[in-house]
């Protein structure tokens, strides 16, 4: 193991480190688990969702070097980096480098970008996000004003005048495109609404 001249390793310096600039909310470490690679991809895509709604900005991935792996290179590793460059063509991510070789840094994109992702970047294969619900008067007071103020602000961005017409779609729309980051539960409208919040001071 190597170490700096007053004899700290320097594995557990950058530890170290890496612990007080992400902190353990800001931190996924794939390698503690041994996920397979489809898992891995699963669990680093909720989690990144989430990060994004949080507003965590920069966030870190440990995936493991693959040194126990047959042919030396981890099937996790190589599974996160292409889900990386896809989570950034769909507006989750705006960017990651290298930390370490078993490692990322990963800038989380902003919560406006779920929607302003040009189409022709979207994959073909990418799941659709979930259903509208049947009607927005399934959604609270609160929710229903925030989506439609977020509504208004993108059409805004648009040049469209006559808003009136488009704004329920536009509704739906900005629905779709924040609840997919949001996980089920008990508090899935509120941190739905915190996301509509993030959103909107984005566009201020």
């Amino acid at each position: 193991m190597k170490s700096n001249r007053r004899g700290v390793p320097l594995v557990g310096l950058r530890q170290a480190f890496d612990e007080a600039r992400f902190g353990a909310g800001r931190t996924l470490n794939l390698r503690e688990t041994l996920p397979t690679a489809v898992e891995a991809v699963t669990r680093t895509e909720a989690w990144l969702r989430q990060q994004q709604v949080q507003h965590s900005g920069e966030v870190l991935v440990i995936t493991g070097r693959g040194n126990n792996s047959p042919t030396g290179v981890s099937p996790v590793r190589e599974a996160v980096l292409r889900l990386l460059h896809s989570l950034k063509r769909r507006g989750v991510v705006s960017g990651h480098q290298e930390h370490t070789s078993g490692s990322f840094v990963v800038t989380l994109a902003a919560v406006r970008e779920l929607w302003d992702a040009p189409k022709r970047h979207r994959e073909r294969k990418t799941p659709p996000p979930p259903s509208s619900p049947p009607s927005l008067d399934t959604l609270s007071d609160e929710t229903r004003r925030l989506l439609r103020d977020l509504a208004e602000r993108s059409l805004d961005t648009l040049g469209i005048r006559e808003r009136e017409p488009f704004i329920h779609s536009e509704m739906l729309k900005q629905f779709g495109a924040v609840a997919a980051s949001i996980e089920s539960g008990p508090d899935r409208e509120a941190n739905l609404d915190r996301a509509l919040r993030l959103a909107l001071e984005q566009y201020e």
